[in-house]
């Protein structure tokens, strides 16, 4: 399988821009009537902006012209009460936005993490859990402003310039016109700037993908860092990555940079060119200074929005990578999902066929890790999978968890095709371990009670006590209320491993798969989990790996598995006596 690492950049799928948009904006739909409050505020708002230059014009060209000074006062007031009524309003819609925004983002996020989770194994083994993590974190956050700008910005800005239009041309279109003459340079230039600009997002996105991944990955494997002191290689590779990010955001910022500069060089001339023809073209004599004024406030109310609509849209050529890397997990089906008429599994005896089963991995479909697999396992029965490494024996057991699907042939438990039954209802019924059994940060009472969520105190000590795992738990102060840090930091691995047992064993699964689970674990503490074990598999059908061989002396089955496939089955007895490639593992092991 390929896989992507820190090393590379994601793949990055182009999406249309006003597609992506258009689904971030839709979770704004669940909060219309919020909305629709603050776009009422912000209707007032624009119109107290646009109402301003009118008074200010008539307070020049009427009340200060002709001495009126009660109607200079009144008219003041009124000014004074709908700008101060603006403030406390544009204070209100900035809560109110705020309060949408971080609801959404928590939407966006939890609907991210909720399909994530019925993501199959393919999904997570070719990338690593820091690219996974940068979108679910930073690539979420980056959409605030975003969501939050569509509507105070967007939306009121665009109905300013059409109103300062309509009211400039009203007043003056010769003026009107001078003041949009330099409207053809802003809209060449942000064009130009558009088509590089998101590119070069796409690329600061990716790079910061990979420092996450490196940190994540750097983190996780400090132990063998220290141990092989690794410091100063590592340390040189963060900082590669480093550079690689900052480089990739200069880059990027560097043409964002040119957005403003645009605008005031467009705003500079536009009112030099209403002055000019103003004062040059018109004349003093046909237009009032009031109007001047006037025009030149509306001349800042119409590149005012703009400045922020062309900043909007600055925000959406640098967030809409974000966005797009969000979606299109979103987008990603899972191949391993259940199917429109998929049933619930009723409770199983424990019963287990292959027939005829062909697997290979999607991204390589010619390579054949399992080709035409034949078995059939009664209820009860514990089943051994031992043979060199990466011969398929994990592969087995996934196939009958169905963590991926059989590309040819059927898996059967009790009759039943697992590709016709629901996941849960499937997984409810099995019990998985494996030599890195991950454990939480939280209690170990709350780590085996995982197992079954439901389960009493009680049957959590009864689980841990058929394992051997209760009196090292009472050893500790706290016992079973002991906290664990992440992946059960402070607990030796034989422990951590015991207490993966208990979390299975509470559960009380049909079938049981133990994968390398006793690796880690001493010859002291071999023997006394080994009773646990022997309580676990009672009654249940089991498929245990093992490099081991002195775990599964006693299996009904061992299937010694190489070239695709089963070369030979039987007791160990059986195997020994035939001196097949089973006895040369044996002899092996146990040779003096």
């Amino acid at each position: 399988m390929a896989f992507n690492s820190f090393k590379e950049d994601e793949q990055h799928v182009e999406r249309g821009k006003m597609q992506t948009l258009l689904r971030l904006f839709s979770y704004l739909l669940s909060y219309k009537k919020i909305i629709v409050g603050v776009l009422l505020i912000m209707g007032f708002c624009v119109f107290v902006s646009l109402v301003n230059p009118l008074i200010i014009e008539a307070a020049v060209d009427t009340y200060i012209k002709n001495f009126d000074f009660k109607g200079l006062f009144l008219l003041l007031t009124f000014a004074l009460v709908i700008n101060v009524i603006s403030i406390v309003l544009v204070k209100m819609r900035m809560l109110l936005m705020a309060k949408v925004t971080n609801k959404i983002l928590l939407t966006v996020r939890q609907d991210l993490y909720a399909h994530i989770q019925t993501l199959d194994f393919h999904f997570f083994d070719t990338r690593p859990t820091g690219k996974i993590l940068s979108r679910i974190m930073g690539d979420i956050n980056s959409l605030k402003s975003v969501l939050e700008n569509c509507v105070t910005t967007l939306i009121p800005d665009f109905i300013s310039i059409c109103a300062v239009l309509v009211i400039m041309i009203v007043k003056s279109p010769l003026l009107a016109l001078a003041s949009l003459s330099s409207l053809p340079i802003l809209a060449i230039g942000l064009w130009m700037i558009q088509v590089y600009s998101h590119k070069r997002w796409i690329i600061f996105r990716k790079k910061s993908s990979n420092l996450n991944a490196f940190i994540h990955e750097d983190i996780s494997g400090m132990r063998v860092i220290n141990s092989f002191t690794a410091e100063d290689e590592t340390f040189d590779t963060f900082t590669e990555l480093l550079e690689d990010h900052q480089g990739s955001f200069r880059n990027a910022v560097r043409i964002n940079d040119a957005f403003g500069p645009i605008i005031d060089l467009c705003w500079g001339v536009a009112c030099a060119a209403m002055y000019f023809v103003g004062i040059v073209v018109i004349g003093t004599d046909e237009i009032g200074v009031g109007t001047l004024i006037a025009f030149g406030s509306y001349i800042g109310m119409f590149w005012r929005p703009i400045m922020n609509l062309s900043s909007f849209y600055n925000q959406i050529i640098t967030n809409i990578a974000a966005a797009d890397r969000v979606f299109e997990i979103m987008d990603t089906v899972p191949e391993i999902k259940n199917k429109a008429d998929a049933y619930k599994l009723p409770d199983i005896q424990g019963n287990v066929t292959f027939e005829d089963v062909t697997f290979a991995y999607s991204d390589a479909p010619d390579i054949k890790v399992l080709e035409h697999v034949n078995f059939q396992i009664k209820a009860g029965q514990t089943i051994a999978l031992v043979g060199p490494t990466g011969a398929g024996k994990t592969t087995i057991v996934n196939l009958i968890s169905r963590f991926y699907n059989a590309t040819e042939g059927r898996v059967m438990i009790d009759g039943h095709d697992v590709q016709d039954v629901t996941i849960e209802s499937l997984r409810k019924q099995m019990g998985i371990m494996t030599q890195d059994n991950f454990l939480f940060s939280g209690t170990i009472k709350e780590n085996i009670r995982y197992g079954k969520l439901d389960a009493t105190d009680e049957e959590i000590i009864q689980a841990a006590k058929a394992v051997n795992a209760h009196d090292f738990i009472m050893k500790f102060e706290k016992g079973y209320d002991t906290e664990l840090s992440e992946r059960g930091g402070g607990l030796s691995i034989g422990q951590r491993q015991l207490i993966a047992f208990a979390r299975t064993f509470v559960s009380m699964p049909k079938i049981l798969i133990l994968d390398e689970a006793t690796s880690s674990i001493d010859t002291q503490n071999e023997l006394m989990v080994q009773r646990g074990i022997e309580a676990m598999l009672k009654g249940r059908t089991s498929f245990v790996i093992a490099h081991r061989l002195s775990t599964i002396q006693r299996a009904d089955l061992i299937f010694y598995i190489d070239n695709k496939g089963i070369v030979e089955a039987g007791t160990a007895k059986e195997l020994i006596e035939k001196k097949g490639a089973y006895y040369e593992l044996y002899m092996a092991q146990f040779k003096v």
